[in-house]
């Protein structure tokens, strides 16, 4: 093999994983809460973005404040964190994307499972 070949697949090879890191990929979907009170009256919506293996997320409960996320997908898409919510509690969030879709589950003073639609 001649080394302007060779040196055109190292440079393709070595460069690829900084082009996918540029793909974003954005989700988004709503759900009511579960658990005892009120909860099941709470309505909530997500938006993910994944980019290279970056989650980053934006929930909001009607009529409250939006509230972030920011957590690493592992290889199977799967991803898990926590971030502050008001009156100083926090939301374990947890949940996973792949190319059709993907859901999050938002676990604290309600709970919130929602599947999570591939925006076009």
């Amino acid at each position: 093999m001649s080394p302007v070949p060779f040196a055109c697949a190292l440079a393709l090879l070595l460069a690829a994983p900084f082009a996918m890191a540029q793909t974003q990929t954005a989700y988004e979907g709503s759900s009511y809460g579960t658990g005892s009170g009120k909860c099941s009256g709470y309505k909530m919506g997500v938006q993910v973005t994944v980019a290279g293996g970056r989650v980053d997320g934006v929930f909001q409960q009607e009529g409250r404040p939006q509230r972030e996320f920011h957590a690493t997908a592992g290889a199977d898409g799967s991803f898990k964190t926590e971030t502050q919510v008001g009156g100083g509690g926090t939301m374990s969030v947890s949940g996973a994307v792949g190319p059709n879709g993907g859901r999050v589950l938002l676990d604290g003073y309600c709970r919130f499972e929602t599947a999570l639609a591939r925006k076009p």
